[in-house]
This record gives C-alpha cells, sequence and structure tokens, in this order.
C-alpha cells in the first residue's frame, strides 16, 4: 500500500517543524522508519516500473497468438511456462484486444485475439 502524497508531506514537514528524528516522526506517524527514509529522498511515490518481463518471450508470445487467436490466457500461460498474470501483463504491453466475431451467431460467438497492426 502507498500512502498518499499529501500525507508524506505532511510528515515531513511536522519532521523539519518540531526537528524530530526519523524514528521519532515514524513512531509518531505509525510507519516504518525506512518508509521516512525513502520519502526524504523521494516524497512522491513511483508510479511506473522500468523492469522489462523477464521470462515472457514476446515473439513467442505474438506467434502464440496468431496459431491460437482463441485460447485463454491459462493455456498460454501452460504453453509458454509461465504464470496467467504475466500472460495478462504481456497481452496488454502487446496491444492485444479480444473483439467477437461478427460473422457467427450470437449464441455461438467465440473470442478471438487480434494484434495490433505494426506501423
Amino acid at each position: 500500500m502507498t500512502y498518499p502524497i499529501l500525507f508524506r508531506h505532511k510528515v515531513l514537514s511536522v519532521r523539519e517543524k518540531e526537528n524530530l528524528s526519523i524514528a521519532q516522526v515514524a513512531k509518531r506517524f505509525g510507519v516504518g522508519v525506512a518508509s521516512v527514509m525513502r520519502w526524504i529522498k523521494t516524497p512522491d511515490p513511483k508510479t511506473t516500473r522500468n523492469k522489462p518481463a523477464t521470462r515472457i518471450n514476446m515473439e513467442m508470445l505474438a506467434q502464440d497468438i496468431k496459431n491460437y487467436p482463441d485460447a485463454y490466457q491459462y493455456e498460454r500461460a501452460k504453453r509458454l511456462g509461465v504464470s496467467k498474470q504475466g500472460i495478462n501483463h504481456a497481452l496488454k504491453r502487446l496491444g492485444v484486444t479480444y473483439k467477437k466475431k461478427p460473422v457467427s451467431p450470437q449464441s455461438q460467438r467465440k473470442r478471438a485475439a487480434y494484434l495490433p497492426a505494426k506501423n
């Protein structure tokens, strides 16, 4: 859980105004000492991670989408040897969308994956 930005700034301002140590301000506000130390360095929370996918080969995933457009994510995960959530995040990174096939009757519609067109 991340603490709100206003709370972080309040903790740091109280620390400066009352000249408290890091341990004292952490105890007063009920947060961890490491959190207060981290807030001193960068008070605003990080919104993104700069870490690429490590286990999922994106080319293999794109090929799997082309070979099996109707496959479920758990099936893709089993074929590629990764978790279901990892597949979910990788599909978002690839920009894969799922569309219903408009030509089939509504009772037998299947979902198919579509990769975005490369420019």
